[in-house]
């Protein structure tokens, strides 16, 4: 109440003046102040005089640069793909083309322009061919020259190595076909140089110069197949590379893949899967890659890794050249396992009178069989190229 009074009894103005004074700093306070807003001043001038920035103050504006879409280019191994038929034309050199993309999952489409120097590898044509390739037998596709029939010539009976079909007819065989090549120059190298022509070589599509070496292998007058990658059941843990063919695409979606793999290098007699059980197994998505090889007039090698694969049945229908792998010679890599799987080799070609075995690019494959096809003559089984033991089979 006193408070009241005072303050109602004081002059006008003063309760006023009293207030302020309460809350007024300190000179040394405002002191302070000055002299931080000071020393901002002073790092702005200071910043703005000696910073080598040419365009200081200018208005600026930044453009952020995405790469294209998922759904606007080719996947390596999954999800996209184009659509295309062999002999789609390709654009001529600086003009733009369209291609049409198709969803790996759920098969939508969407024409997409792009340009012709795009860099999209997958439609890149090989810069060269073959020596030694009959141009009848291609056919250009929108990633470059894949395997044809024409004139009545197949690729499989004009690419078939060397082999005295005559004495093959009369005694026991055995073929053996080394694959995994291509990836690494130094192993591939190895098995063109080491093992005798008789040898059947198989090439996966991904290696960075898969013509060359397929070539070397050819001048060496080995029989050469190409291996497609197919789906495994524990894909994508375990995935066999770009462009597999998988039991989630379509046919169409699957041949376009095929064709990709056909077009990597030329010259070859058949294909074989690399991996592929679940593939191999299913018949909605096999039945077309079979029929689209036998149609460009190959071969078929089934590795023999899975007991489910339909190959063999589906290679009937198509009246197919076909053989299925006996043994995996170098299942367990060491000498004496390897050797072990020979003399089973040999046993059956003895009793059957052909056998079939597949061995990857190792180095103590190598060896072995290096040694091993030296003395095979003679206990009484001639070494034959894939072909003439397929040819063995359909005629027994």
């Amino acid at each position: 109440m006193t408070e009241t009074a005072d303050e109602l009894s004081a002059p006008l103005g003063q309760k006023t003046e009293r207030k302020k004074r309460r809350f007024r700093l300190p000179f040394t306070a405002m002191q302070a102040l000055a002299v931080l807003l000071g020393l901002v001043l002073v790092v702005f001038l200071s910043v703005a005089l000696f910073t080598d920035n040419p365009l200081g103050g200018e208005p600026m504006a930044r453009v952020a640069l995405r790469k294209p879409a998922d759904d606007q280019q080719p996947a390596a191994s999954g999800q996209t793909e184009h659509a295309a038929k062999p002999g789609t034309p390709q654009a001529p050199a600086g003009e733009n083309k369209t291609v049409t993309i198709i969803d790996g999952s759920s098969g939508k489409r969407q024409d997409v322009v792009i340009g012709s120097d795009a860099g999209d590898k997958a439609g890149a044509e090989p810069a060269m061919t073959m020596t030694g390739i009959d141009p009848r037998l291609l056919e250009k596709s929108r990633y470059g020259m894949i395997p044809a029939v024409a004139d009545g010539l197949k690729p499989f009976t004009v690419y078939a190595a060397d082999a005295d079909r005559t004495k093959a007819a009369k005694m026991p065989v055995i073929a053996i076909v080394v694959g995994g090549l291509g990836v690494g120059a130094a192993k591939t190298t190895d098995a063109i140089m080491k093992l005798p022509p008789a040898v059947t070589l198989a090439f996966t599509p991904y290696g960075a110069d898969p013509t060359k070496l397929a070539e070397r292998a050819r001048a060496q007058r080995h029989e050469i197949l190409l291996q497609v990658p197919m789906e495994p059941f524990d894909y994508p843990d375990n995935d066999p590379g770009p462009q597999t063919l998988l039991t989630t695409l379509t046919s169409e979606q699957n041949l376009d893949r095929l064709y990709w793999h056909l077009s990597r290098f030329q010259g070859y007699a058949g294909i074989a899967n690399f991996m592929g059980a679940r593939f191999t197994a299913t018949d909605s998505v096999m039945q077309p890659v079979i029929r689209e090889a036998a149609k460009r007039g190959l071969g078929y090698l089934d590795d023999g890794s899975s007991p489910r694969s339909i190959a063999s049945a589906q290679a009937i229908a198509q009246s197919m050249p076909f053989a299925k792998a006996d043994f995996t010679i170098d299942a367990v890599p060491t000498s004496v396992e390897i050797d072990r799987t020979l003399v089973k080799l040999e046993t059956l070609a003895k009793e059957r009178g052909l056998a079939v075995g597949v061995a990857s690019a190792l180095p103590i494959s190598i060896e072995r069989l290096a040694a091993w096809t030296k003395t095979l003559e003679g206990r009484g089984i001639l070494l034959v190229p894939l072909t003439t033991a397929m040819l063995k089979s359909k005629s027994g």
